[in-house]
């Protein structure tokens, strides 16, 4: 314990001067070369005091760790590149001669990254320190993928800071991005080439950035349609930039081609400087208050990321962007003015609230690494902002800044159930004196630490015969388990620790009454187990045993005592009928399913007329062990059907819409505000940073499909039918029965508007003249498309006419009857189905001649010898080395829970008698399937001993794998491969 305890203190002792505090004392006689006076010395005239002891060196540790270089990440297909930067295609391509199956980890840019880092401990090595690295790398079964592993030697100061040095010099988690910008703005589509000044920007911006950018061609997007949520793929007309890069570069990159794309639509760019810890708190929750200032404005405000102090790592000879500047365009200067005055009187007007709590600084740096996608939800749907201290720099402080006490509250809380998904263990070899096997060597304990390190994904040091383990609960696991088959561990004697940190909250929950669960879970698996209060919000559970099998078997008997919850949103007024007197409604769901209710009311959120995102957060929480985890839909269920339908359960669903027409929508936020107060939905606007057509819609499951086909009536879609000209075909389309009947009929009937357009430069094949049919139309009446298409073919076949189409035909729809087998049978009733005709509708497109055809022009022409210098040379012996994915489109998702525990809080709960967590009095049924029934496990003897059946209750264990993702629990890591008992919709915190 003393030693547990003096690791919690290691980032105090780790001053600049760590290593020479220990030498001497910090005392003004020391810097002038005299020796240190200690107090109740005495000094004499007759000379100095006598010389101290001498002190033990300090001892070397063997530290090791996984560098996420996402090695995963495939180039761009060279087929839709249209223009790259300078050596872009080399490093993100394979050559030619190269084979199929080569992986992607080989491509250029990875193995360049390896070989710096090689260099990097190869130059740390032979330097003058006292410290090793080495490099490591395996491609594991269990992972996709290269695993690039670092293996430190040497004292603890040295190793330390070397492992910041490393973090900090490598290009951590490269990713792509991707903006969609209109093909006319970045070429002259009449000529086929590229426009020579956008070229030359994304060249600068490649070089000032430090990032690989690619112009590719148009991509396939999935479409909702209207009212019945089908989900259309259509070919997207805009082209796309994708840009390459690590986390700060990327970014950087991205915002500076969404400003020069604004400045190609002929808007004026500004900039405004203030602190960087003042970003978050003037866009406010959910962005609301700087969404207000655009919509006001007609302006575009571009934020940095909120997370560039805790990243030092800048690309050679590149320049970060100043985290304090923000980005401003809008229509002329008056409008950008008028931003800027509305962002100071917003900064005038703040009061903020500070919240510093303590992390270990281990858990820090995995968040960093590996969990800033839901920080970054954390404080945009709280308004808060959240200071970590630098990678690897093992500070432990966090500081939490917000406009209102509440929202830091939640903050803090749902960061710190975020730590709650990292372990830290120790595996301790007992009497030295008489291990079984001589100690490996030094070069025996770097390779073992790699296969630990590669095969876990935890960070693994290894000091005086003991093993210390940090990551998430997957890793720490599989880390424990590589060790107990490790021969010189396995026959020693030794002691395994593990902590868990939980929620003081659930502490009771956890333990039981009078300690009840703990107790027989100790006594069925032979483990210590003990609770360690550290914190203001979290407190550690310490699982303590002898052998691997008990830790095994304690561990996971206590992870399925530890709360799953599932949390969703019920309007107050329906909180009594649900309750019933004397909560006898609620009471009764309880048992039956052996689950606790608790709701939360306005007051509890902190007072009635706050806003209105407070109305729609989720204020019921079902919270129950692990174990019984599959119950959990049950009751949400059962809550939900007390509810009327059109305030029943919460959905999402995602509506694509160009992101550049979101400024247009924005402008009209009276009518979308009227939209959400008529369907009782909430629509929510992507970041201007973010740059993409995603718009989300909450609301009742029953109404978010009628606000969508609401929300889509605002969004103006069209669609061109070219057909080749004829004298027929002009005569009838410049009939008065044209004009007068079938064009109105076509808007009444089919709410589609129709216009005939005659373009010189289009031609046919032939070489003939065509006319262009424009149907214009709202998002949610696309699905009219084809029957009015369909309605004026047969105006043309009554009236003796047979266009011949070039481009723009909708094909007829598959059938889901058996007509693809009717080829098998020879028989003249049985027809068979004509072949689709190629298109590029928006609505149901079928890819094939049409767009082969369109690549044959305009692409070819932009890919032709002079029109693409930078890259010409190499696409003729560079090979496609990504692998194109299938992109999955959901127009809905299940209830996803983005509360915090702290706004479940409610003094209107009907037990207030007791603890509210306590699950005493609420029993698990009996389980004729009780899976520990026959269960035999392994003693420490070695015999095989049938485990005793514990008795129904709350002791009563489901031994299935634990899904921490989909819990309310603070735990999980990544890994698929776990699942708590039972299905859990949605993503719980």
């Amino acid at each position: 314990m003393n030693k547990l305890a003096n690791m919690r203190h290691w980032p105090e002792r780790m001053s600049p001067n760590f290593g020479m505090s220990r030498a001497n004392n910090s005392n003004s006689n020391s810097s002038m070369g005299m020796p240190p006076i200690h107090p109740h010395q005495k000094v004499t005239a007759q000379g100095p005091p006598p010389l101290a002891a001498p002190q033990v060196p300090e001892a070397l540790i063997h530290y090791s760790f996984n560098v996420p270089f996402a090695s995963d990440l495939a180039g761009p297909d060279t087929e839709d590149i249209l223009h790259a930067t300078a050596d872009a295609v080399l490093r993100w391509t394979h050559p030619e001669d190269a084979p199929d199956d080569i992986p992607v980890y080989e491509l250029p840019v990875h193995a360049q990254n390896l070989a710096q880092l090689r260099k990097m401990c190869k130059e740390i090595t032979q330097s003058l320190l006292v410290i090793e690295a080495h490099v490591l790398s395996t491609t594991p079964k269990n992972v996709r993928g290269q695993v690039t592993t670092v293996c430190l030697s040497g004292t603890a100061e040295f190793v330390y800071k070397t492992r910041e040095t490393i973090l900090n010099d490598t290009p951590l988690s490269l990713r792509c991005t991707t903006v969609d910008v209109d093909g006319h703005l970045v070429a002259s589509l009449a000529e086929g080439v590229l426009k020579k000044d956008v070229t030359d920007f994304l060249d600068e911006v490649s070089v000032f950035c430090g990032v690989d950018i690619f112009l590719l061609g148009p991509k396939l997007t999935p479409v909702v349609d209207g009212l019945n949520g089908d989900v259309e793929v259509r070919r997207d007309q805009r082209w796309r930039v994708a840009i390459y890069g690590d986390i700060l570069a990327s970014e950087h990159a991205k915002s500076r081609v969404l400003v020069h794309i604004d400045r190609l639509l002929g808007r004026i760019v500004d900039a405004m400087i203030f602190e960087l810890s003042l970003h978050q708190l003037v866009c406010g929750r959910n962005r609301k208050n700087i969404k207000l200032i655009e919509s006001a404005t007609n302006t575009a405000i571009y934020f940095p990321p909120p997370f560039s102090q805790a990243y030092r790592y800048c690309p050679p000879n590149a320049t970060r962007r100043d985290p304090q500047e923000v980005f401003i365009t809008g229509e002329n200067p008056g409008a950008i003015e008028q931003a800027k005055f509305r962002v100071h009187e917003l900064l005038s007007r703040m009061r903020i609230f500070v919240k510093d709590v303590q992390i270990p600084s281990a858990k820090i740096d995995s968040i960093l690494l590996s969990r800033m996608d839901k920080v970054r939800k954390i404080i945009e749907a709280n308004g808060t902002f959240i200071m970590f201290p630098p990678l690897a720099s093992r500070q432990n402080t966090v500081r939490i800044q917000a406009l209102e006490n509440l929202h830091a509250e939640r903050s803090v809380r749902e960061l710190m159930a975020l730590v709650g998904q990292f372990y830290t263990a120790a595996w301790w070899i007992n009497q030295p004196d008489k291990l079984p096997l001589p100690l490996p060597s030094p070069n025996d304990i770097k390779t073992m630490l790699g296969d630990i390190c590669a095969n876990s994904d935890a960070d693994v040091s290894f000091d005086r015969l003991s093993f210390n383990i940090t990551g998430s609960d997957e890793a720490v696991k599989a880390a424990l388990m590589v060790i107990s088959q490790i021969k010189f561990v396995a026959l020693s004697a030794y002691q395994i620790r593990v902590k868990i940190e939980l929620a003081n909250e659930h502490k009771e929950f956890v333990s039981g009454k009078k300690n009840g669960k703990i107790n027989k879970i100790m006594g069925q698996s032979n483990v210590q187990i003990m609770f360690d209060n550290f914190g203001e919000y979290n407190f550690n559970i310490e699982v303590l045993a002898q052998t691997y099998d008990s830790m095994k078997q304690g561990l996971t008997l206590v992870e399925q005592e530890m709360p799953a919850s599932i949390s969703f949103h019920v309007p107050d007024q329906y909180h009594k009928r649900i309750i019933g007197i004397g909560g006898q409604h609620i009471q009764r769901i309880m048992k039956k399913h052996s689950v606790f209710v608790k709701f939360s009311n306005a007051m509890d959120r902190g007072g009635i007329g706050r806003e209105d995102e407070d109305s729609r957060v989720d204020n019921v929480i079902c919270r129950t062990p692990a174990r019984n985890a599959q119950n959990l839909e049950l009751v949400k269920s059962e809550i939900l059907e007390m509810v009327d339908r059109v305030d029943s359960e919460f959905t999402s669903q995602i509506v694509n819409v160009d992101r550049l027409y979101h400024r247009q929508l924005l402008a009209r936020l009276p009518d979308i505000e009227e939209l959400e107060k008529k369907w009782n939905c909430k629509i929510v606007f992507p970041s201007t940073e973010q740059a993409s057509d995603e718009v989300t819609v909450t609301g009742p499951q029953w109404q978010v499909p009628m606000c969508v086909d609401a929300f889509l009536g605002m969004v103006p879609d069209r669609h061109e039918v070219v057909m080749e000209r004829s004298s027929g075909l002009i005569k009838f389309l410049q009939s008065p029965d044209f004009v007068q009947n079938i064009v109105p009929k076509l808007k009444s009937q089919h709410e589609v508007e129709v216009t005939v357009h005659e373009n010189s430069d289009e031609r046919a094949e032939s070489g003939a003249p065509t006319v262009t049919i424009l149907w214009t139309f709202t998002r949610n009446n696309a699905g009219g498309l084809r029957d009015a298409m369909d309605f004026l073919q047969g105006q043309f076949a009554t009236s003796g006419i047979e266009p011949v189409l070039i481009k723009g035909a909708i094909p007829r729809p598959k059938s889901d009857t058996f007509e693809e087998s009717l080829q098998y049978f020879d028989s003249k009733l049985l027809q068979h189905a004509p072949a689709p005709v190629s298109t590029d509708s928006p609505t149901k497109p079928s890819f094939g001649d049409e767009v082969a055809r369109e690549r044959s022009t305009i692409f070819d022409r932009l890919r032709k010898p002079g029109s693409m210098s930078s890259i010409s040379s190499f696409l003729d012996r560079r090979k496609n080395s990504s692998h194109s994915a299938t992109n999955s489109f959901f127009k809905g998702s299940s209830n996803v829970s983005k509360s915090s525990l702290i706004s479940i809080e409610s003094t209107r709960s009907f037990n207030a008698g007791r603890d509210p967590w306590n699950d005493s009095g609420v029993n698990l049924p009996d389980d004729d399937n009780n899976p520990w029934s026959n269960t035999r496990v392994m003693t420490g003897n070695g015999t095989d001993q049938k485990l005793a059946v514990p008795q129904p209750g709350d002791a009563t264990p489901r031994h299935n794998a634990r899904q921490s993702a989909d819990s309310g629990r603070p735990s999980t890591s990544h890994s698929t491969n776990s699942g708590y008992p039972g299905p859990l919709s949605g993503s719980f915190r």
